[in-house]
């Protein structure tokens, strides 16, 4: 299938060069706009990794067309995941930016089979929030959104 194209200057991304060919990867699903591959660096088994051939770094920078056409094949993808590996449930996460852990600047959406009990992501770092911060921040996010 002919790759999509990249963006000039996006030569050095190494997921870029998977959906190009010149890189090898282990594939699970692929069509003109994305491109699905099992992590080399698994927390589970069946650990997928699902990108937009069509290059873009994060969520919010990414267009909202190629992020649509992402989003509607990944409930697809994580069935077969959940039914090859047997998986009891699945988590779907995207980390965007150095700060959240994102270490290949091409959006991905990281598709985790999980095992009742197999101890992945066994803390939830959740708190409360203090008085009067939940609606100072949501005023913040809302000005933002206008």
């Amino acid at each position: 299938m002919g790759a999509a194209p990249r963006e000039k200057g996006m030569d050095g991304c190494i997921f870029c060069k998977m959906v190009e060919g010149e890189i090898p990867a282990t594939k699970v699903y692929e069509d003109k706009a994305v491109l699905a591959f099992l992590d080399i660096g698994p927390i589970s088994d069946g650990h997928t990794l699902v990108i937009p051939k069509q290059h873009c770094a994060t969520v919010h920078e990414c267009d909202p067309q190629v992020l649509a056409e992402t989003s509607a094949r990944l409930g697809r993808i994580a069935e077969a995941v959940v039914a090859a590996t047997d998986a009891d449930g699945y988590n779907v996460l995207s980390n965007n930016g150095a700060a959240a852990g994102q270490v290949v600047a091409h959006l991905h959406f990281h598709i985790i089979p999980r095992k009742m009990g197999d101890r992945v992501f066994t803390q939830w770092p959740s708190y409360k929030y203090k008085k009067g911060q939940m609606e100072d921040i949501a005023v913040r996010i809302r000005s933002h959104l206008k």
